[in-house]
């Protein structure tokens, strides 16, 4: 996948750490059907750049949705990759997201917990009771950053790190994030790519720079297939 052609914007750049903004529709890492991901991109931007032959060390250490755009983190040694996914088991990293859902929430702020079971072969998750054999712990801060019409601007911050977290933690109070066809939004909505895409961003992302300890908070602007009647970046 040549650099310029996946849409990718670069946040931040060392030695040790490669930070992007990931356009919705793009895969982080590769599956089954062997789309072009992230992944990908990466290796080819960084082999191009540093004109390094064969093959090219990356460490991704958390992802995102195909579906959301917004700062990842990707690491170009394995020292990087070791401390800085010792941060995420940690819960050290603060991860923040915007969200446009269907729906006014009348709270300005807010904390939800949850119980979450994952449906693997489905990719589905739901909310069940505390009881249930495998059912895992889901907790998530919220602030309303705006209201229009029937839909809420919310900042999300999510207190643990679970998979469809966000998504079905507002889909089960009747706030799906516009665009999550899975989790009951009644409207599509397409990323720049012409896919599906759900208005789901990873807005800034706080952490220790895995060497120098300096604390980082790269922020994302939201792209130009972000819901329009919220444009601000």
């Amino acid at each position: 996948m040549k650099p310029e052609s996946a849409g990718v914007e670069i946040l931040l750049e060392d030695n040790h750490l490669l930070i992007v903004n990931k356009p919705a529709g793009l895969l982080t890492q590769g599956d089954a059907g062997g789309e072009p991901t992230l992944v990908d991109w990466a290796k080819h931007y960084l082999r191009v750049r540093y004109h390094k032959p064969g093959n090219v060390y990356l460490g991704l250490v958390h992802r995102l949705d195909r579906p959301v755009s917004g700062v990842l983190a990707l690491t170009r040694t394995s020292k990087g990759a070791s401390r800085l996914a010792e941060q995420f088991r940690a819960g050290t990293v603060q991860k923040v997201y915007w969200a446009i859902v269907e729906g006014r929430l009348e709270e300005d702020e807010g904390q939800w917990t949850n119980w979450l079971l994952k449906d693997a072969r489905h990719n589905l998750v739901e909310v069940v009771d505390p009881s249930h054999p495998g059912a895992r712990h889901a907790g998530l801060s919220y602030r309303v950053l705006g209201r229009e019409r029937n839909r809420s601007w919310l900042e999300l911050r999510p207190l643990t790190g679970r998979t469809h977290q966000l998504r079905v933690q507002l889909a089960s109070r009747g706030y799906p994030i516009v665009g999550d066809r899975k989790y009951g939004s009644a409207v599509d909505l397409l990323a720049l790519d012409g896919r599906p895409r759900i208005a789901l961003h990873a807005r800034r992302l706080g952490f220790n720079h895995p060497t120098t300890r300096e604390w980082l908070e790269p922020t994302a602007a939201v792209p130009a297939d972000w819901p329009g009647e919220w444009l601000e970046r």
